[in-house]
């Protein structure tokens, strides 16, 4: 594992701001990050994730404050495409390999690293097990990743899409609409 990076945004959909602290390593990534945000409603997350080979999802634990309270999400990938959420099983998410913290830069990196596509050309279509932030809920996601040229990727889902750039290391740089790197190590 590579030693720890701190990655910090600005994170304009949410009118908050987001550090991850991550490592990565052959076909793996961890990171621990925490999230202040007022849009949709004043709220502060942290979470856990870790992924297995092939930066697959393995776990994703969230934990969110808001008015209404304190949420804790623990999504379990079982290596096979099955999830769980607090030991509930999530059909609707069959099959998908990866999660999506929602308004999280962090979690377009484990596609685009699977897949190179921040370096060599192509384009994948996923399903992902989008989580909704503040309320935790999970949901499926269709989404397309399309390489564009070095470190930009074409990123859609239903109608939004939205051109990222990222960096060698296949970490968001500038994410319009949703976020933009404060610091880059």
């Amino acid at each position: 594992m590579s030693p720890s990076r701190a990655i910090s945004w600005e994170v304009s959909a949410s009118r908050g701001f987001e550090t991850a602290w991550s490592e990565l390593g052959e076909g793996v990534l961890r990171a621990r990050g925490r999230a202040v945000g007022t849009v949709p409603e004043p709220y502060w997350i942290s979470y856990e994730l870790d992924t297995a080979d092939d930066f697959v999802t393995r776990r994703l634990r969230v934990t969110t404050e808001s008015a209404d309270g304190t949420r804790t999400l623990d999504l379990l990938h079982d290596g096979e495409g099955r999830w769980t959420a607090n030991g509930e099983p999530l059909p609707d998410v069959e099959g998908a390999l990866d999660c999506d913290l929602g308004l999280c830069p962090l979690t377009n990196t484990m596609p685009v690293l699977r897949h190179d596509l921040h370096r060599a050309p192509g384009e994948r279509e996923f399903l992902m097990a989008w989580v909704s932030v503040p309320d935790l809920s999970v949901r499926p996601s269709r989404q397309t990743y399309t390489h564009l040229g070095p470190g930009r990727v074409r990123f859609a889902s239903g109608d939004f899409t939205s051109d990222l750039e990222f960096d060698e290391d296949g970490f968001v740089v500038d994410y319009p609409s949703l976020a933009t790197r404060l610091t880059a190590r």
